[in-house]
């Protein structure tokens, strides 16, 4: 942990929220400040462990590239990919309207 805990203030989490256009009531910012300090110190107590002979990393392990390489290749033609459609209309795929007006 640091050397000297965080502190939060009332005023501190009120601004944050703000920010985040968050409206909190002051039952919430009195819950929310001894907490927002409690991350604030995890997070330092995180920059002190790390080391700068290790380089950052998302996965412990490394991950590598599985994609196929992207080769084009032919595909269905407009009239073959609407043969099995019930309905089309002008070259698509013809479906009941589910919205109104209202739009």
């Amino acid at each position: 942990m640091p050397d000297t805990p965080a502190t939060v203030s009332r005023e501190e989490v009120r601004h944050l929220a703000d920010l985040a256009r968050i409206e909190l009531s002051d039952d919430e910012l009195d819950h929310l400040a001894p907490q927002l300090a409690v991350i604030i110190d995890s997070v330092a107590s995180i920059n002190q462990v790390a080391a700068g002979d290790i380089p950052p990393t998302s996965h412990a392990l490394a991950l590598t590239n599985v994609f196929r390489e992207d080769v084009v290749r032919p595909g269905l033609t407009a009239d073959e990919a609407l043969s099995g459609a019930p309905e089309q209309e002008q070259q698509r795929f013809k479906v009941p309207r589910i919205l109104g007006d209202e739009q």
